[in-house]
């Protein structure tokens, strides 16, 4: 006897068939948990990754340095695990790069590091309590002012994915009222909204998003707001169409006639029914959402220093691509790239698996 299976059960085995997608859906959940993770698998996990040794600015990937450490504040808070995965610890010390370092008695002599060609003097240093010296290695090397470049490309997932979540979902709320309101009532309410709709589609959503920015003024949480209000149009454009088309089957008929309220006939036996197309169309705003924020954060209206973004990254460093340094801004770059093509790869996987062109609505 063949086993039954759900709608949702067939388009999660078609979609597992479509190994590009379903690589590119593996790619999300791995950049999620990296993105969850945050500070906890960092190399620099004080806040923002913002440890700053100008004299190792612009170093290559790989490079390794020691550091001495020249003085403890034993006035530090250490926090617990979970707060320091999302905020990261302060660091209760301060260090320098050093290129030499000896012990003598209680004070430490050292040659502070000042360039690969150059060799400071030896200074005395006080010799403080526990370890007074570490190496750290730059995996993927430093940016202009000598911070971790692997610490703040992962923190730059969280300000992507958070920027790309909440705007899909004020895209969503946004859309699908609209567009079941506007699909399901018609006449003059479909009139209004569709003008509305029109008037912002017309709109670039790039300057839109700057537009929104300047009324909301710059910040973190304002990109949330500018991005998802860009939008929502594609979602209301296609619910509104598919509301359409399915206002009129028997089903829906015969619960109008069974005195279900709209709102019930809506929420509980249309939106159900176009789930598919509408994830779809979410997976694709992903994309674009993290896109908007990328230009946004370029010029200077996204995220504000020091709180590491992949869009923020490549306007520090841009210059420096005819250079000998041009992996500070493709590395980044790069992050975006894939991050985008793995959302798009999932929104086609998506569509396919729900066979969205071609799609049977059922009961």
């Amino acid at each position: 006897m063949e086993k039954f299976n759900s709608p949702l059960q067939k388009a999660w085995r078609r979609f597992k068939k479509n190994k590009l997608a379903f690589g590119g859906l593996l790619f999300v959940l791995l950049l999620m948990l990296m993105g969850i993770l945050g500070y906890l698998i960092t190399p620099d996990q004080t806040p923002q990754a913002n440890t700053m040794h100008l004299q190792l600015s612009n170093k290559k990937p790989g490079r390794t340095f020691n550091f001495l450490i020249i003085s403890r504040n034993g006035n530090v808070k250490r926090v617990g695990i979970i707060e320091k995965m999302f905020f990261g610890q302060q660091a209760d010390f301060k260090s320098i790069p050093v290129t030499s370092l000896r012990k003598v008695g209680n004070k430490i002599l050292a040659r502070e590091y000042i360039g690969d060609d150059e060799q400071a003097e030896e200074v005395v240093y006080p010799l403080v309590n526990g370890n007074y010296s570490y190496t750290q290695k730059f995996w993927l090397g430093t940016d202009i002012y000598g911070r971790d470049l692997l610490s703040r490309l992962i923190l730059g997932i969280r300000v992507s994915l958070s920027v790309g979540l909440i705007a899909v979902l004020i895209s969503l709320f946004i859309g699908v009222s609209l567009g079941a309101m506007a699909g399901y009532f018609g006449g003059r309410t479909d009139a209004a909204i569709s003008w509305f709709m029109n008037v912002i589609w017309s709109l670039p959503s790039l300057l839109l998003v700057i537009a929104i920015s300047f009324a909301l003024g710059k910040g973190f949480w304002q990109i949330f707001i500018a991005v998802g209000l860009s939008t929502w149009v594609e979602v209301c454009r296609l619910v509104r169409g598919q509301v359409m088309a399915l206002k009129e089957v028997e089903f829906i008929e015969a619960s109008k006639s069974l005195g279900f309220s709209t709102t019930r006939i809506i929420v509980r036996h249309i939106l159900p029914n176009i789930i598919g197309p509408i994830l779809v169309v979410a997976s694709a705003n992903f994309a674009s959402a993290i896109l908007l924020e990328t230009g946004l954060s370029f010029l200077g209206f996204g995220a504000q220093p020091p709180m590491p973004s992949w869009g923020g990254m490549i306007k520090e460093h841009y210059g420096y691509i005819i250079m000998d340094a041009a992996y500070l801004a493709i590395l980044p770059g790069l992050a975006i790239m894939l991050t985008v093509y793995a959302f798009n790869l999932l929104a086609i996987g998506l569509r396919d698996a729900f066979d969205v062109r071609s799609q049977n609505i059922s009961v």
